[in-house]
């Protein structure tokens, strides 16, 4: 087996037209590699895979100023098609207030509901390794069902799921945060951002991180009809609260208990419900209603305010003191990066009409209204900007690395052509680890995405690859000087001896790495682990004899 494998090595080194061949075959295989993450798409890069986790939490949000009883309409049409699915154990519903803070809670700003308006349900599942069906891929098949089936109940109802992230928490998949110095015009540009991300494929669960202005009806006391009426501004006030929101009217003591139990006052369900959303439904109400002043006359509380309409007041966001508003998506279970380059064009295409657009970085735009010339900045954060940042800070990590390793073979064998054969060798081993990615994303029913993970077990296997090198220039060299054979038998000889330790720590490798490639978070790394190694050690035992016959050896080696 020896000296059959080394007479193959032989062969190929001496042949003229093999070595053109497989380096020529090498080459392709690079370009098609790479071509695969862009422009094909056939692997798709993203910060992180979706989390099988055992339960997610699912928003509803109506229109301002809708009740309590249609909220919980809402929530009962998506308890009711949940409850449908075997693999939910139990669900918690919370209206008008967020769930207990849960890490996607706590930056998604659960604690802050307060409204009737509002709406959290917590769905349990069993646990992850008694399902068949992750946590994410049944958000994914359950969502449009939802959504089309509960948001279409009330106008401008939103339900949107949210799910425990996998890595750093994050505001949304895609956040565009709209900067500018005009309220009204960062809520026009928020709205058409947000008409864009929902013709975008892969983005659901559209949002605008503003409030929605809707009309209020203000009640103005009439001072003087008060004073001639004979009651008192308090009992105006008390018959309200006691009518709309309910007020403490006396204590009661317990028996079991050492504090007193208060009681509370207040016109029943049905009595507080208006026939409809306008102010004569309001005057309507406030003419049943009727005090007795001193004389014992009952006075209706229509004769003593005064009803206007007026327009409510929104809350103005800001971050790092900058007027701004957030509108965010997630992916449905698509990389973050397409959806935006794809939403990016859109804007840039739509918008032009109306706006002076000027790109500022990457993806960031700045967009100067023709009308008025008001300046608006759309920045772009949220997982897509993580995920950009990771790759970044990675890819600058694998090229510090070559660097260094190039740095330090050129130190050791004072010889560029050599480190450039070593380095060479190293950057080999991506094809193993796009391609890997592509059969893995064959045989799993979800996305292989390729991530951040993928891109730490590609900087691992640089000094895989390094050392294989390393053992075969250094005993072709020990050959050549202290044996005296020559070129192509030393290093054929040297391919050969050294190719049994080299199958070993790579199947060591490869065997370890399978307990990675299971797992939701650190699959890529085993899986860029396992077929980068593979590759590693073809280019070691084939590509690399190649390049050292190309190369003067008995110039380099100092011979």
């Amino acid at each position: 087996m020896f000296e059959k494998f080394q007479n193959t090595i032989l062969n190929i080194i001496q042949s003229r037209a093999k070595r053109n061949i497989l380096l020529l075959i090498t080459f392709i295989a690079f370009v098609l590699s790479i071509t695969m993450i862009a422009p094909s798409k056939m692997v798709l890069a993203k910060m992180l895979p979706g989390k099988n986790s055992d339960t997610f939490t699912i928003y509803t949000t109506l229109a301002e100023g809708s009740s309590i009883e249609q909220t919980k309409r809402i929530t009962d049409c998506v308890v009711g098609l949940m409850q449908q699915e075997q693999e939910v154990t139990d669900i918690e519903v919370f209206l008008g207030m967020g769930s207990p803070l849960d890490f996607a809670g706590l930056i998604k700003g659960s604690h802050f509901k307060n409204s009737e308006n509002v709406a959290e349900i917590v769905i349990n599942l069993i646990q992850k390794h008694h399902r068949d069906e992750p946590s994410y891929l049944m958000v994914q098949r359950v969502r449009p069902i939802i959504q089309k089936t509960c948001s279409s109940i009330y106008n401008n109802t939103t339900i949107s799921f949210v799910e425990p992230p996998a890595g750093p928490p994050v505001l949304a998949a895609v956040v565009a945060e709209i900067y500018g110095d005009n309220a009204s015009g960062i809520r026009e540009l928020s709205n058409k951002v947000a008409d864009v991300l929902r013709e975008t494929d892969g983005l659901v669960d559209i949002e605008i991180m503003q409030d929605e202005i809707y009309d209020t009806f203000e009640l103005k006391v009439l001072s003087t009809k008060i004073s001639k009426s004979g009651v008192s501004i308090k009992q105006l006030n008390d018959i309200l609260y006691l009518a709309f929101e309910g007020m403490q009217i006396t204590v009661k003591n317990s028996d079991t208990i050492n504090e007193q139990v208060p009681i509370y006052l207040s016109l029943s369900q049905e009595s507080k419900k208006f026939s409809s959303k306008n102010i004569e439904a309001l005057k309507a109400k406030l003419s049943s209603l009727k005090l007795m002043n001193k004389m014992g006359f009952m006075i209706p509380i229509i004769e003593l305010v005064e009803v206007t309409t007026k327009k409510s007041n929104p809350l103005i966001m800001s971050k790092n003191l900058h007027q701004m508003t957030n509108v965010m998506a997630e992916t449905d279970m698509v990389s973050q990066v397409y959806p935006l380059i794809e939403a990016k064009s859109t804007i840039i295409s739509n918008f032009k009409d109306t706006y002076k657009i000027k790109e500022n970085g990457l993806f960031n735009l700045i967009l100067t209204k023709k009308s008025d010339g008001k300046i608006y900045k759309l920045n772009w954060d949220g997982e897509m900007q993580v995920t950009l940042d990771t790759f970044v800070e990675l890819g600058a990590a694998f090229i510090a690395a070559l660097i260094l390793i190039f740095l330090l073979m050129v130190i050791y064998y004072k010889s560029y052509t050599i480190s450039s054969i070593i380095l060479l060798d190293s950057f080999l081993s991506i094809i193993g680890v796009i391609v890997g990615h592509y059969i893995m994303d064959i045989f799993t029913a979800d996305t292989f995405f390729l991530t951040a993970t993928s891109l730490i077990g590609f900087i691992a296997l640089i000094g895989i690859s390094s050392r294989n090198s390393l053992l075969l220039i250094d005993f072709t060299k020990s050959l050549m000087r202290d044996e005296g054979m020559l070129k192509a038998k030393a290093i054929a000889f040297a391919t050969a001896t050294r190719a049994k330790p080299i199958f070993l720590t790579a199947t060591a490798i490869i065997l370890a790495s399978t307990l990675l490639a299971g797992d939701a978070v650190f699959g890529g790394l085993g899986v860029a682990l396992i077929f980068g190694t593979i590759i590693a050690v073809i280019a070691s035992l084939l590509i690399v004899p190649i390049l050292l016959f190309n190369a003067d050896l008995q110039r380099h080696f100092r011979l």
